[in-house]
Order: C-alpha cells, then sequence, then structure tokens
C-alpha cells in the first residue's frame, strides 16, 4: 500500500503541475512545453519538435497546429530549402511562456533529469519489472503525459 500511495502522490504532483499550466498559461502541458522548445531553439522543425519531447512526429503536428491556431507559433518555409519548414514564436507565444508556471517540460521529466544517474537507472530496472508484471506495452511511451 506504501508504494500505491507513492504513485498516488507522484500522479497527483503531475496532475496539479498540469492543472496550474492551464490555468496560469491558458494551454495545456504538451503545448506550453513544444512552445517552451520552440522558443529555445533558432531554427526548429517538426521533426526536431519531436524529437526533444520524444514524442510521435504525427502528435508533434498536431501541437504545432494548436499552437499555430492559437497564433503562439507561426511555420514559415525555410530560405535554404523551400520545401523545410521552420516553427517560430510569436510575441504572443513568448507572453505565455512568461507567464507559466516552471518546469515548462513538466514536473516529472524535470525532476528525473535531477536524479543521480545511477538511482535513475535502478528506477528504469524496477520499473521494467513493473511494466512486464502488468503486461504494459510500449504503445503510450510516446505520448505525452499532459495528454494521457
Amino acid at each position: 500500500m506504501r508504494v500505491l500511495r507513492q504513485f498516488r502522490m507522484i500522479f497527483n504532483a503531475v496532475r496539479t503541475h498540469f492543472s496550474q499550466i492551464e490555468r496560469d498559461a491558458g494551454i495545456g502541458g504538451a503545448q506550453l512545453w513544444a512552445l517552451s522548445e520552440i522558443a529555445a531553439s533558432d531554427a526548429m522543425g517538426v521533426t526536431d519538435l519531436s524529437k526533444a519531447l520524444d514524442i510521435h512526429q504525427s502528435t508533434a503536428s498536431n501541437l504545432v497546429r494548436a499552437l499555430v491556431e492559437r497564433q503562439l507559433v507561426t511555420v514559415v518555409r525555410r530560405t535554404d530549402d523551400r520545401r523545410a519548414t521552420q516553427l517560430e514564436i510569436t510575441g504572443q507565444g513568448r507572453e505565455v511562456l512568461g507567464g507559466a508556471p516552471a518546469p515548462f517540460k513538466g514536473v516529472l521529466p524535470a525532476t528525473l533529469e535531477q536524479l543521480d544517474p545511477a538511482l535513475l537507472e535502478r528506477l528504469e530496472q524496477d520499473l521494467a519489472i513493473l511494466l512486464a508484471a502488468l503486461g504494459g506495452d510500449d504503445t503510450s511511451a510516446k505520448t505525452p503525459l499532459a495528454e494521457l
């Protein structure tokens, strides 16, 4: 029961942060993370974004589409290759980032990055055992936490 409580506490921390993002920034957690990655890059395309967030390219395309519709990002043709596009944050997008709570990538990814590598490796091995016992598959492995 103690381990179950720990999972509940982790899920609650993640959910609370995503709720705060939506309340303060007006966009979802995955959109905020994508927006922050676009803002930090000079020449990011959708493929680059999918790699940065470790998500499927189709999921990244959907995130970009939502950000473009909200006028937080623009898609421009690259000058060196007219077939390729580049994502650029708009002034409105920068305002959203300025009012959003950190960490932009979410509390769980940010916390995992801070863990000692040996601890993180043990955690990965233990979670692999748990996933195997659950019969879990990897179909959701590249789905942003905010969309689960």
